[in-house]
């Protein structure tokens, strides 16, 4: 009995979306965005304005990028994900696309639907890709997984109450809890 083949999509394909519809697409396979909660929202919008803050406030040549933001892990057109929040610091990365190869950190607000991929595929893709920094943001178990993929040195949970170390700024530290504030 042959195999039945599976569809192998593109770029193109995400280019071709209606207006509004997102979707992600790792390794030719399409993975399709719900609409985001309110939390995960707000701790898009307080972390990236966070570390946005300490990059202008140390004079750092990095760019912070929120979601909806193209990133092109590959140098294919089979790997198109939308990061909640890209930490980009070599900027010859950069286009009017997006962000053409791996961020320096990326980190995700996991949901429902999105914590297996977050967890499992993104965290594989991330790190074969040459993310130096993944964090995972998890509100349903308040929870932050932070992955060193620069010097697989370390991988830790923390809890939303903890002050967090940022891996790639040995000064920047966040406190999940004072962002909901």
């Amino acid at each position: 009995m042959p195999l039945l083949e599976k569809n192998v999509y593109t770029t193109d394909y995400i280019y071709s979306l209606p207006e509004g519809q997102r979707a992600e697409l790792i390794d030719g396979q399409v993975y399709n965005m719900a609409p985001p909660s309110r939390i995960h929202q707000k701790l898009v919008m307080e972390m990236s304005a966070s570390i946005r803050e300490y990059i202008r406030d140390n004079g750092g040549a990095c760019e912070v990028y929120p979601a909806p933001f193209a990133v092109f892990l590959n140098a294919d057109d089979k790997n198109y994900v939308e990061p909640d929040i890209s930490v980009i610091c070599d900027k010859s990365k950069l286009d009017d696309r997006g962000c053409n190869g791996a961020p320096d950190w990326i980190i995700e607000i996991a949901s429902p639907t999105t914590s297996a991929l977050d967890y499992g595929v993104k965290l594989f893709k991330y790190r074969t890709a040459g993310i130096r920094e993944y964090w995972i943001v998890n509100p349903m178990k308040d929870s932050v997984m932070v992955y060193d993929l620069e010097y697989n040195t370390s991988t830790n949970q923390y809890n939303f109450n903890d002050i967090i170390p940022a891996s790639i700024y040995k000064d920047l530290s966040i406190r999940v809890a004072d962002l909901l504030m």
